[in-house]
């Protein structure tokens, strides 16, 4: 009995060794088969990478700084065959990294550091899946000479179109490189048909068209041919902590331009470019813009509105805590003349300006070019507030040139304190024109309290007297054109235009003093129609 016990227990001994010595063979072949799987895995992505086939999307490695968004698939244009020299053209590479992207929710489309990227022309369309994200945290570079621009491109470099819940972000670059286009285009108003070569009017690096719940954030634009961001018929836009850079003598090159497009805040980035800083074009409303470094460039501005006698609206917009320095213009509101529409519910706020040539400007008598046809019409302006606008200017405090057939009203100047720049000289005084509102001190220099006209069409607080203007213009000559010219200023200032070109006889009007220390002299004057256009022309579109 007890020789069959051990005889069993020697049984099962010998069977507990078999199925031991079976199951680390098995695990040997396991793992020297999942060590070939990962080599053969490896070489099909370095095959890949050469562009000998398309791809399946493979994780990228991180970037140095920031990370891809949680839950995000990569798809890197490195695996799509960009080469990322700055010489061969990627761009194929990225449209097909972004067509895969597009079917995947939470998708990224990676473009690395430390590579730069040649991209021609290209439309990024949607719809896409939600959550698509570009991550720029190389160089991706414009074709630096014109001719490298189709007709067919539409002179947009990357045009992003139908996409939403869209973000772009990133530590890396948008290099426009357009110096070469900025030395074909010697002055600022470029006018050229499609049908000839491409022009600056349409050139531009990155363009939203119709897409909404788009975030821009972190990355840097630099050296557009022309306006470097833009949205249009587009709404629910987000850019922040981003840095635009152009030369000051870069033309046209806006840092960011909206039209027809809603709900947008622009918030804690550093604008430096050509033109306008921000440009808000017509069909643009609740658009909130606020602790932005602008200049150089033209400072921040709504218009030129209602060109070619077209229907421009404008509503609640609130700019304020900004930063300008250097800049052609402060904040300013620009209607070409004959247009329809109208521009209210504007409010300016915690502006400091610093050698600003003019802080504050409506202006609708702007003309892109040295002179235009004058036309009755005008887009209405109401409801503007401009409250704690501060600093030096180089030029002029501020220029309300309103329209003669329809005033601006409702304007609200409050605690505006602008002194001269030390650079440049002495105070100037206020140049206003058919304005209607209140002012609420404290006001420097005090010729602005006399802006402002009251319902009643008569200056706000005390009609300007002519010993007033006596200690501007000093005492005028007895007779001849100097005579006349002093008439006409008193005339025009107290709101009789007409009158002005009664005193004026004799065909000539120099304007100074409190319309500003532009002056045009030697220029017929008609009439009074005539009158605003030496008044458009005297202020310059700035």
């Amino acid at each position: 009995m007890k020789r069959n016990r051990n005889s069993s227990l020697l049984v099962l001994l010998l069977f507990l060794v078999v199925v031991f010595i079976t199951f680390s063979i098995i695990c040997a072949e396991a793992r020297k088969n999942h060590t070939k799987k990962s080599k053969s895995h490896k070489h099909h992505e370095e095959k890949s990478a050469n562009g000998n086939n398309a791809p399946a999307p493979a994780p990228a490695p991180l970037p140095p700084y920031g990370s891809y968004p949680t839950r995000s698939t990569i798809f890197n244009v490195l695996s799509f065959g960009a080469k990322g020299d700055g010489v061969c053209d990627d761009s194929n590479a990225l449209l097909a990294a972004w067509n895969a992207a597009c079917k995947v929710p939470y998708a990224t489309v990676g473009i690395p550091s430390k590579f730069k990227f040649l991209i021609k022309p290209i439309t990024l369309q949607g719809p896409c899946m939600p959550h698509l994200a570009l991550q720029i945290d190389g160089t991706l570079l414009a074709p630096p000479k014109p001719s490298s621009w189709t007709k067919s491109s539409l002179f947009q470099w990357i045009n992003f179109k139908w996409v939403h819940n869209f973000t772009i972000l990133g530590t890396g670059t948008v290099d426009g490189q357009g110096s070469g286009w900025w030395s074909l285009s010697p002055i600022h108003y470029i006018e050229v048909s499609s049908t000839t070569t491409p022009s600056l009017k349409h050139k531009l690096p990155k363009k939203f068209y119709a897409s909404y719940n788009v975030t821009v954030r972190d990355i840097r634009i630099m050296n557009s041919p022309q306006c470097h961001l833009k949205f249009d018929s587009s709404g629910g836009v987000k850019v922040n902590n981003i840095t635009i850079s152009s030369p000051e003598t870069s033309p046209n090159t806006d840092g960011i331009h909206l039209q027809n497009t809603q709900d947008v805040e622009i918030h804690h980035s550093n604008i430096g470019c050509g033109d306008d800083c921000v440009s808000i074009q017509t069909g643009c409303s609740n658009v909130h813009v606020h602790d932005i470094n602008c200049g150089p460039g033209h400072g921040i501005s709504l218009g030129g509105l209602g060109k070619d006698k077209s229907v421009a609206c404008v509503s609640n917009i609130v700019v304020e805590n900004i930063l300008m320095q250097n800049t052609q213009s402060g904040v300013r509101i620009k209607t070409w003349q004959g247009g329809i529409g109208s521009v209210k519910n504007v409010s300016f706020s915690n502006i400091q300006v610093s050698d600003v040539k003019v802080p504050i400007i409506i202006d609708q008598y702007y003309c892109g070019k040295k002179s235009c046809q004058n036309q009755t019409g005008a887009v209405a302006i109401s409801g503007v507030k401009y409250d704690q606008i501060m600093g030096t200017y180089s030029a002029q405090p501020i220029r309300l040139a309103c329209s003669n057939e329809i005033p601006c009203t409702h304007v609200d100047l409050i605690d505006i304190q602008l002194k001269p720049s030390p650079r440049y000289g002495k105070f100037q005084q206020a140049l206003c024109w058919n304005s209607f509102g209140k002012s609420q001190a404290p006001l420097l220099p005090s010729s602005i309290d006399y802006c402002l006209r009251g319902t009643d069409g008569l200056p706000k607080t005390t009609a300007i007297s002519q010993e007033k203007i006596l200690r501007y213009f000093g005492e005028p000559p007895a007779s001849g054109v100097g005579a006349v010219d002093f008439r006409a200023v008193v005339a025009v200032y107290r709101g009789n235009p007409s009158s002005a070109f009664e005193y004026a006889s004799l065909g000539v009007l120099a304007v100074f003093g409190f319309f500003g220390q532009f002056r045009c002299e030697d220029r017929l004057a008609q009439s009074c129609d005539q009158f605003h256009s030496v008044f458009a022309d005297c202020s310059g579109p700035g």
